[in-house]
C-alpha cells in the first residue's frame, strides 16, 4: 500500500515510517519545514512539502495513496503544559486539522484513514478494566480528541474506512519522557495522581507496528498499548533507569494549578488492548514497562 503520513517527522511518524517500510509499504510524509523534509527523506520516505491546513495541497499529495495515517500532534513538554494556551496548537490540529485531512482524503479517493487518538479520554475507573465500551469523561482537555474521532466517523459515513487508535502515554525515547528522566536523575518529583492508580503506556516502536496493523483492521476505535502499570511502578521504573532508588510524586497543589490539563494524566485507567490484538493480530514488542524502555535516554 501507499500511505500518506502526517506528523511524519515526529516520534509517532518516524516509528510508523520505519514499521511501514519493514512491512513493504510505500510512504509519503507530510513536511512543513526544510528540516522535516530532510528527516523524512533520510528515513527513506518521499517528502511532500505543504501545510496540514492547506486542503487543496493535501488532496494533491494524497493522490494515488491507499491510506492516510494522521499522526500530527504538538504536545507541550514538561511544565510548559501549565502555561496558558499551551494546548492551543495541538487542539487545533485535532479539531481543525483532522477535518482538513478527512476532507482531503475523501477528495483524493483515499479509502482508509488511521487517526491517532488517546486513551486519556476514558473516565477514571479505579481498578476496573477499561475497554472500548467504557465511559469517557469529556473535559476541555479531552474534547478535541473526541472531535477528531468524530471527524473519522464522518469519513466512514461517506464510505471510507476509519480506524482511531487510542494510544496510551508514549513512553521511551521521546521529549516528554526525556524531561521526566532528567528530573528523576536530579532527584525531582515526576509522579502525578494516586500511587496505586493505573496508567496506559506504549513504547514508541509499538506505535509504528500498530499503524501497520491498523491498515487491515475493521473500521472502528481501538485501545493500543502495553500492559497497564500502576503509577508507583511507572515512577520507580523511570527513577531506577535514571540511577535513583525510588521516584517521587508531585505535590497536590501542582495538580490544582494544572487543572484539567493534568487531571487527564492522573486518572486511573486500567486499559485493555485485547480487542485490537484479537482483530488484527497485533502484539506489542514491549508488552510490559521495564527499565530497558529508557536505554536510549540512559
Amino acid at each position: 500500500m501507499k500511505v500518506f503520513v502526517t506528523g511524519a517527522s515526529g516520534v509517532m511518524g518516524r516509528s510508523s515510517i520505519e514499521a511501514l517500510h519493514q512491512a513493504g509499504h510505500t510512504v509519503v510524509g507530510l513536511a512543513r519545514t526544510s528540516a522535516a523534509v530532510a528527516e523524512i527523506e533520510a528515513a527513506g520516505a518521499e517528502a511532500f512539502f505543504s501545510d496540514l491546513y492547506d486542503g487543496a495541497a493535501l488532496t494533491e499529495g494524497m493522490q494515488g495513496c491507499d491510506a492516510v495515517a494522521n499522526l500530527a500532534t504538538k504536545v507541550p513538554v514538561g511544565l510548559s503544559a501549565l502555561r496558558p494556551g499551551s494546548l492551543k496548537e495541538v487542539d487545533r490540529l485535532r479539531v481543525v486539522g483532522s477535518k482538513v485531512v478527512a476532507i482531503a482524503a475523501r477528495q483524493a479517493g483515499v479509502e482508509r484513514i488511521v487517526q491517532q487518538s488517546l486513551s486519556f479520554i476514558y473516565a477514571d475507573m479505579s481498578d476496573e478494566w477499561i475497554d472500548e465500551q467504557s465511559p469517557i469523561d469529556v473535559t476541555g482537555a479531552t474534547e478535541p480528541v473526541v472531535v477528531a474521532e468524530h471527524r473519522m466517523a464522518r469519513f466512514a459515513e461517506f464510505g471510507g474506512t476509519a480506524v482511531s487508535l487510542r494510544f496510551g502515554l508514549v513512553t521511551g525515547n521521546d521529549r516528554n519522557t526525556a524531561w521526566l528522566f532528567r528530573r528523576a536523575r536530579a532527584g525531582k518529583a515526576i509522579g502525578m495522581g494516586a500511587e496505586r492508580g493505573w496508567m496506559h503506556v506504549i513504547h514508541p516502536d509499538d506505535v509504528g507496528s500498530a499503524v501497520v496493523h491498523a491498515l487491515a483492521a475493521p473500521g472502528g476505535t481501538y485501545n493500543v498499548g502495553a500492559e497497564p502499570v500502576q503509577r508507583r511502578d511507572y515512577v520507580d521504573t523511570i527513577a531506577k533507569a535514571a540511577g535513583r532508588k525510588q521516584g517521587r510524586f508531585l505535590p497536590s497543589w501542582v495538580m490544582r494549578i494544572g487543572a484539567d490539563k493534568l487531571e487527564i494524566l492522573a486518572r486511573s485507567q486500567r486499559v485493555s488492548s485485547q480487542r485490537f490484538s484479537d482483530r488484527t493480530g497485533w502484539h506489542p514488542t514491549y508488552p510490559k514497562l521495564t527499565p530497558d524502555w529508557f536505554d536510549a535516554l540512559a
